[in-house]
Formats: C-alpha cells, structure tokens, sequence
C-alpha cells in the first residue's frame, strides 16, 4: 500500500519526546495537529507551523496516524476516552512505556472503538529524534506498519518485530534493561575505587575501555543460549561466582552501596545450585529464565 509523503500526523503529548517528533515532522513537509493538556508546552511547535487541536477527539479526527507520547498507558486511556467517537479508522502509535501486557489490553480496548494499535518504542533520547542513530520497534498488525512506515522513518528507522503488541516493548525494556544495569555498573564501579580516592576522571579511561570490549562476548553467549549448551572450559560458573564474591566482599569493606554486587552473587550462587558449576558464565541465563 502506498503512503503520501506529507500525510497528515497527530501527535499528542507534548513532553520533549513529544515535540522534537513534531519538529520532524514538520521538516519533512507533514501537516501535523497536536494536542496537549497544558496548552502552552506547544508554544514552540505551534510557531513552527503545528496546527493545536482544542480537544482531543478534534486531534483525532485531524489525522488518520495519530501518535502518544505519554507517561504511560493509564494517560492513553485517560485522553483517548474523551475521542471513543472519533476512533473509528484510526491508527493509533503509542509510543509510551508500559508493560508487554497493557499493551496487549489496550490493543483489544481501541480494537473495541475501532481504531488498530501500533505499540512503538523509540530508542534514542528526544535530541536524537530523527538522526542517523535513531530507531524505533514497533509491534502490531503488519499490514498497518507498512501503510505507514514511510511517515514513521522520519522520527527514526522503524524496525517491526511481530505481530504481537506486546513484542515491541519486550525489545524496548530489554535494551533499556541493559542500558541502565550497565550504568549502574559504571557508577559501582567508580565507587569503589573511589572508596580508596581515585577520582571519576581518573577511572574513566579504564571503564570505557572495559565497557567498548563487552560486546566481544555476546555473539557468543547466544549461540550457548540458543544451543542449551555451555561449555565451560574459559571461564565456568564457579570461577565466575568465586570473583562476584569477591566484588561484594570488598564493595562492603568500602563501605559502598552493595545491593548491585549481592544481586549478581546471588545469580551465580543459584546456578551453581542448579548444576551449573562447570559450565560456562552465560548459563546463568537458565537460572534467570526460570526465576
């Protein structure tokens, strides 16, 4: 199915997400309506040329793609309650955080009014809307994305994981699951050795060069995980866990923070109770997928 290049977009939430989208949009030629409830965060869009809607059925009725930025998926429901008239036909992309399972839910409620679900999850902070390293996960019915991928490639390269609304914010919090654990790690880290007057700058260098060699271990760790089977002849569960102890021990003698440390201890204590003593780090995934 073809897609006019300037259709129109309606965008709804005019937090930073919400408005760097609207400039984009508004930069590749596209008629876009918005709607907010403080009015006045769209002053910017508005002077770019954004058209506000006074409620939100008319920002519904204005589009045939209309786009959430919202906190969650409560505020979807709490907004698009005031539109169940005007649903009907409509292509509604939320790109909100939730759960895998209120996405589903609210697939069947806006399903109900007549209106599809495209569950999104935009992976690059607002300054990087639109940007060469900017991508978005989408999930929902494939017939849909495709008659609007080509408006969606503005904000971001959309890459569409399946049917199942819940899939795309499955990929969205399990990348942000390793965004966050890694930065926390990071700042543990810097933390214990601070504990002994090494500065943060000081460290830095150590810690980015530790971080950047990280992604030599995946391609391996999934072929293990797909197979089932993990040889442990570099470096087995065992060796593994003896080090998350001794991280821990000394995160205490610091006097840091040391929930991170006891978590991952923790993790190896139980696959070692499980059997995997002599296999290798990545089984830990066995004891994970089970918890």
């Amino acid at each position: 199915m073809s897609e006019n290049s300037t259709a129109p977009v309606t965008v709804i939430g005019m937090g930073p997400m919400g408005q760097a989208m609207v400039r984009r949009f508004l930069d590749a030629g596209h008629p876009v309506t918005v709607w907010n409830r403080t009015a006045g965060r769209a002053a910017d869009v508005l002077a770019r040329g954004a058209v506000s809607a006074a409620t939100p059925a008319d920002a519904v009725r204005a589009s045939p793609l209309v786009i959430l930025s919202l906190t969650d998926y409560a505020a979807m429901y709490d907004i698009l309650a005031q539109a169940e008239g005007a649903l009907t036909g409509r292509v509604i992309v939320n790109l909100s955080s939730d759960t895998p399972e209120r996405t589903r839910e609210a697939a069947a409620w806006l399903a109900e009014r007549g209106a599809e679900l495209l569950v999104g999850g935009i992976m690059v902070p607002a300054e990087l809307v639109g940007e060469e390293a900017a991508y978005v996960f989408y999930s929902g019915p494939r017939a849909t994305f495709d008659a609007h991928a080509q408006t969606l490639r503005v904000i971001g390269r959309p890459d569409h994981r399946g049917e199942d609304p819940g899939l795309a914010q499955l990929y969205y919090q399990a990348q942000l699951d390793v965004f966050l654990t890694a930065l926390t790690a990071y700042l543990h880290a810097t933390a214990l050795v601070g504990s002994a007057g090494v500065s943060a700058t000081e460290f830095l260098p150590y810690a980015v060069e530790n971080l950047d060699s990280l992604s030599s271990y995946l391609a391996g760790a999934a072929r293990e995980i797909d197979e089932g089977r993990y040889p442990g002849e570099q470096a087995n569960v065992t060796m593994m866990g003896a080090t998350a102890d001794h991280i821990l021990g000394a995160s205490r003698s610091a006097g840091i923070d040391a929930d991170l440390p006891a978590a991952v201890k923790a993790q190896y204590d139980r696959a070692i109770a499980a059997g995997h003593g002599k296999d290798g780090w990545p089984s830990l995934f066995e004891v994970i997928r089970k918890r």
